[in-house]
């Protein structure tokens, strides 16, 4: 990257003469100033805009697939509201009681809103406020195969549970294999990190949500 110099001055020394290029130190130092506000820029980006994540597990297939890269958008809910089959990444509930490793986020979908009213229907569709839910990010092969979590809860939807404010019910999209909210409550708002946009990778597979 060129860089302009200012004029020389008749009043300089040789060092100011016409024709010299700038001493390496300078160019060290603009150079250093350039990475150091790069790197600001990164972690401020990471901070409180944009974050990439790796997804663990199936819970979520087929809409991602263990391996898969993603971007989830920080600031996405400070503009709108959550909204229903939003795919978020939040932080670990604290009753979160599934076993195995301890992570420190999750990645779900949005299911259920705060004040409504959540159960199951014979046929293992989700009933919202009574009525049926047609949840068309699914796949027809999993549409219909919703299970209760443990029974003994209030929220394994065997029975209508009303989500409290402030609180969402989520869900892993492969039903048969996701310990999500029917297993141990809904989150609350507080804890989401934000809303996944992209999957960067497998390239092949790059897609916006």
């Amino acid at each position: 990257m060129s860089v302009s110099t200012d004029p020389p001055s008749e009043e300089a020394g040789d060092d100011a003469s016409p024709g010299v290029s700038p001493r390496p130190t300078h160019r060290l130092r603009d150079s250093a100033v350039v990475v150091l506000v790069a790197l600001l820029l990164a972690v401020l980006l990471r901070l409180f805009v944009v974050e990439s994540y790796f997804i663990p597990s199936a819970s979520m297939e087929p809409t991602l697939r263990e391996g898969d890269r993603i971007l989830v958008n920080k600031l996405s809910y400070d503009f709108h509201g959550v909204h229903r089959g939003d795919i978020v990444v939040f932080s670990r509930p604290s009753t979160e009681n599934c076993g195995g490793p301890v992570v420190p986020d999750l990645v779900k979908r949005i299911i259920g809103l705060p004040g409504e009213t959540i159960s199951l229907s014979g046929n293992g569709h989700v009933v919202i406020d009574g009525k049926l839910l047609h949840e068309t990010w699914l796949p027809a092969s999993n549409q219909g195969t919703t299970y209760p979590g443990p029974s003994g809860t209030s929220y394994d939807l065997d029975h209508p549970y009303k989500i409290p404010s402030n609180d969402y019910f989520v869900m892993g999209d492969n039903r048969q294999d996701s310990c999500d909210s029917r297993y141990w409550g809904p989150i609350a708002k507080s804890l989401i990190v934000g809303k996944v946009d992209v999957r960067i990778w497998p390239l092949s597979a790059f897609r916006f949500f």
